[in-house]
């Protein structure tokens, strides 16, 4: 039996256990899974965000730029000679355009603005970008402001007309966003150079009008990343540090004059909305777990229930086993396997042993009746049993023999005690319903480990006792070495 629990065991514990490290292992492949799944959507939600702030800038150069274009042409059709007219013109635009700078320039770099005032735009540097016609746009640093250009006539044959987009514009973006104090958003060329910045100004990041000079000192491999991607028009995004303080930065180009848009959040704000993403993945990671520990508490209810049940059977198998089906007592077989134990576990402990033979029982069944023998046999069981402590053990031996184990009986004077108890119940012990027999028997006694320090030797020591109390004329107890008599009676 304890053979089949064990492998019954071992049936569901196995294969549970190897659920179990596949649902973990699993669990944790899809957890690590998630975060990546996670941070690269934070990334291209930067990525999404950051171009279109991109979008919105170039949008408002393109309106300025279709001013431009409208201006230019009516240029080429009035011409620009007259300057009172060309001022006139250029204030139009400058009001069409919400700019507060626009200018007519020649080929040679002379200029005027809408107000009439004389310049000389020829000596600036973003002026032989100008004229190099490879981008739409210039800044300049001095006015912090990126010129629109647009050409009058074929190949700028009558000059330029340039518009002032100021950057002050670009920092009011980020005011309405639900970015943190410490985010910002800047413009910068190939160089790093920073042509515009919208948010936290004082950032670090931003310090030195250069971004990689502001970074590179700690970050030189993210730099160098972010170097990469300006030079090859690509995006992504980089954590950095600067100082204490953590930072991912989102870089996109801005698909005009080579200049890129970078998006800088805190780390503590990206890591906020990774959580959020992966909020619905742990609740349902929590959940499967809280499940699977569901199922394997039921497993072991289940396991426990059943050990629990089986133990009972195995109990109640083992009782019925015992179990004397007349009296209700021990059998042989259990008699003499509970005392042998009994005395292996304890050989130290004084017990002594009742041989019990009921007297003339040939003749009850021959005179009674064999039903009504049984019924002797039966009240006996009862009776005696009542007599004795629960822990004692009481068994029926033989057709018409019991025997009776008593346990841990520390004197002399105890085992006296008890034996003149079981001569007294003979004395008293009556069977059947209707007829009222008095049985007697003849009882042996024999004291542990004295007089048999193992059961084979004990049993024959009482069982002398009981053909002493034979030979002496039956109903009475006799020791198989004398003690102080106990009394005893005649049948």
């Amino acid at each position: 039996m304890d053979n089949q629990n064990k492998s019954s065991v071992l049936q569901w514990l196995v294969p549970t256990g190897v659920m179990m490290v596949v649902v973990i292992a699993m669990l944790l492949s899809f957890t690590a899974k998630s975060n990546k799944e996670a941070e690269a959507s934070v990334s291209k939600t930067l990525i999404a965000s950051t171009e279109g702030y991109g979008e919105r800038f170039l949008h408002e150069l393109q309106k300025v730029g279709k001013v431009g274009e409208t201006v230019s042409e009516i240029f080429e059709r009035i011409g620009t000679d007259d300057s009172t007219r060309t001022s006139e013109v250029l204030g139009i635009a400058a009001k069409c355009a919400n700019v507060e700078k626009v200018l007519y320039c020649t080929p040679d770099g002379q200029a005027v603005d809408q107000t009439g005032a004389p310049l000389d735009v020829g000596q600036e540097p973003w002026f032989e970008e100008v004229l190099a016609g490879e981008f739409p746009y210039a800044y300049t640093f001095e006015e912090q402001s990126v010129v629109v250009v647009k050409h009058i006539g074929h190949n700028a044959e009558h000059g330029y007309l340039m518009l002032y987009y100021p950057m002050e514009r670009f920092a009011e973006m980020l005011l309405q966003s639900g970015y943190d104090s410490s985010s910002f958003l800047v413009i910068v060329d190939l160089e790093g150079n920073i042509l515009g910045v919208s948010g936290a100004s004082t950032n670090a990041c931003l310090q030195g009008g250069n971004i990689f000079s502001a970074i590179e000192a700690e970050n030189k491999e993210n730099a160098r990343t972010i170097r990469n991607r300006l030079n090859n028009s690509s995006r992504g995004s980089v954590d950095i540090q600067t100082g204490k303080q953590r930072q991912v930065l989102t870089s996109v180009p801005l698909g005009t004059n080579r200049w890129s848009l970078i998006l800088g959040v805190s780390e503590s704000y990206a890591q906020r909305q990774a959580n959020y993403i992966r909020k619905n993945t742990r609740d349902m990671v929590f959940a499967l777990a809280l499940v699977i520990a569901i199922f394997f508490c039921v497993v072991m209810v289940i396991n426990i229930v059943g050990k629990i049940r089986s133990n009972n059977k195995k109990k109640e198998l083992e009782d019925k086993a015992d179990t004397d089906l007349l009296t209700g007592l021990n059998n042989k077989l259990a008699t003499e396997r509970k005392i042998k134990d009994y005395m292996a576990q304890n050989p130290d402990k004084q017990c002594m042993m009742f041989m019990i033979d009921i007297d003339n029982f040939k003749k009850i069944n021959d005179t009674m009746g064999h039903a009504f023998g049984d019924e002797v046999l039966r009240s006996l069981g009862i009776q005696i049993g009542a007599i004795f402590r629960a822990s004692d053990i009481i068994g029926r031996v033989g057709g018409d023999e019991f025997m009776v184990f008593l346990k841990d009986v520390a004197t002399d004077e105890v085992i006296l005690k008890e034996a003149k108890k079981m001569e007294n119940f003979f004395k008293n012990f009556q069977a059947g319903e209707y007829v009222k027999y008095k049985a007697t028997a003849s009882i042996g006694v024999a004291v542990f480990p004295q007089e048999g320090n193992d059961f084979e030797t004990l049993y024959k020591a009482a069982d002398q006792g009981v053909y002493k109390a034979k030979k002496r004329g039956k109903n009475q107890l006799a020791f198989y070495r004398d003690r102080e008599p106990v009394g005893q009676g005649k049948e």
